[in-house]
């Protein structure tokens, strides 16, 4: 039989939490390999959906399969092939790091190259206490255990939240050098743009429960591109323009984001009378925030066009 090609499946996926939705018919397909970067704002669902696809919560719709298994009949061989790591590095304080490992490798197939191959990048050692250890260093270990069981898919969800640079950098380092890291699917949540331009193979953008975007990020970037012109008499029409993300007066200079716009674009603001045209390439951070910013913009009160604001078509 084949292997499925895709780590993890939804279709038309719904959570509700009260009469809020947290996943709103989301339909998504995560092939294998490489790191895939979870990207969203508070409240859009990313938490809600890992608690599905690891059998944690039940959805009132549609669909979810991790690893081609049902989520909600999840056995502990699947389980097994499944790590993770949240924000909190959650781990036993009474114990020590070697009692721990030695927990943790009675569960699952352990490698305990892979393990050492990124605990020792943190300088912790075997004898100490969990409680003793920094945040740090927490996250380190947390990051070896998971690695240590050498995963078919490693889902990381914030795991540098509250690390200081220095811890930061090495649990990333870690995870890019690590030879467990390289033969697993790797889902990246993170609100840290520097770490998701660092890291990232692919981008999957969520909004409000949905699936907003997903491709490369070189992708994304090549789509959007920063416009700016000085612009006479009525700039009412600029907000319809098709492809707008966001609009913006800086200085008397009229900036338009904008994804996909035509050739002939230039042509057009230059009919609109706009004069000194000129567009730019921006960064994979300013694309993201631009493609979230749309999506909340376009939920105000239509027609509210401020000038020191934005507006989305």
């Amino acid at each position: 039989m084949p292997m499925n090609p895709y780590v993890i499946e939804t279709e038309n996926l719904s959570l509700y939490y009260g009469r809020k939705p947290a996943l709103n018919s989301l339909s998504l397909q995560i092939p294998r390999g490489g790191i895939h970067a979870l990207i969203g704002a508070n409240g859009a669902g990313k938490s809600s959906l890992f608690r599905v696809l690891l059998g944690f919560e039940t959805p009132i719709a549609g669909r979810a399969r991790i690893l081609g298994q049902d989520c909600s009949a999840l056995t502990p061989e699947l389980r097994a092939r499944i790590g993770f790591v949240n924000e909190e590095h959650t781990l036993p304080d009474w114990m020590r790091v070697d009692e721990l490992t030695r927990l943790q490798r009675s569960n699952v197939a352990w490698n305990q190259e892979s393990f050492e191959e990124v605990v020792r990048n943190f300088n912790v050692q075997p004898q100490q206490k969990i409680s003793q250890l920094s945040r740090g260093e927490r996250a380190g270990v947390s990051l070896a255990l998971a690695l240590g069981q050498r995963p078919e898919l490693l889902i990381l969800d914030e795991p540098t939240l509250g690390l200081d640079m220095v811890a930061k950098r090495t649990l990333l380092e870690s995870l890019m050098y690590s030879s467990a890291a390289q033969e697993t699917t790797i889902i990246y949540c993170s609100h840290q743009m520097e770490e998701i331009e660092r890291i990232a193979d692919h981008l999957i953008i969520m909004e409000l429960g949905r699936l907003r975007y997903m491709s490369e990020p070189d992708e994304l970037c090549q789509r959007v591109r920063l416009w700016a012109a000085d612009m006479a008499g009525n700039q009412a029409d600029l907000h319809r323009l098709p492809g707008l993300l966001e609009i913006q007066q800086i200085d008397g200079v009229t900036q338009l984001m904008m994804m996909d716009a035509p050739a002939d674009f230039e042509t057009h603001l230059g009919s609109m009378g706009a004069r000194h045209i000129s567009n730019s390439a921006v960064g994979l951070n300013r694309a993201v925030d631009s493609l979230l910013a749309s999506g909340h913009i376009s939920r105000r009160a239509a027609g509210n066009f401020n000038q020191s604001g934005s507006h989305h078509a």
